[in-house]
């Protein structure tokens, strides 16, 4: 059974931060790519330039590697920050879908809360944050970001 960690941009620190010292024998900490931006510049691109012209000037192809490598850089901080063996994975989807999928089976999900941080509860979670938390199929630590 592993710890689930979800690395997003501007929270993970205090994602890394609660599970540092957990037992766990396994700690896996997980980037998803959200595929909205990068369907947006190729559907963009398609419309004006017209479907299968140009398509080595696509720049959906070059958001698509930005956020790859954005990801696995987020990723090597967040394993730099925990200082210890652990499991990354890096993945592509609807961002609380992949979450929920990714959480099968673990342990616990770490989640950091990315609303207004001015306001307690519910609107303290964004959308994606609050889906992963009605749906996560395992426990789920929620963590103020630092």
């Amino acid at each position: 059974m592993a710890v689930l960690v979800w690395v997003v941009e501007g929270t993970w620190p205090a994602c890394v931060d609660a599970v540092r010292d957990h037992p766990s024998a396994e700690i896996v900490l997980l980037h998803v790519s959200g595929h909205d931006v990068p369907e947006a510049a190729h559907g963009a691109f398609a419309g004006l330039f017209g479907r299968g012209q140009h398509r080595e000037r696509d720049p959906g192809t070059a958001v698509e590697q930005l956020a790859t490598t954005s990801g696995r850089d987020l990723l090597a901080a967040a394993a730099h920050r925990l200082g210890r063996p652990c499991t990354t994975r890096e993945r592509t989807g609807r961002v609380e879908r992949e979450v929920v999928t990714a959480a099968e089976g673990a342990e616990l999900l770490v989640v950091a809360r990315d609303g207004d941080h001015a306001r307690p509860g519910p609107r303290s979670l964004g959308p994606a944050s609050r889906f992963v938390v009605d749906h996560a199929p395992c426990p789920v630590l929620l963590v103020w970001p630092d």
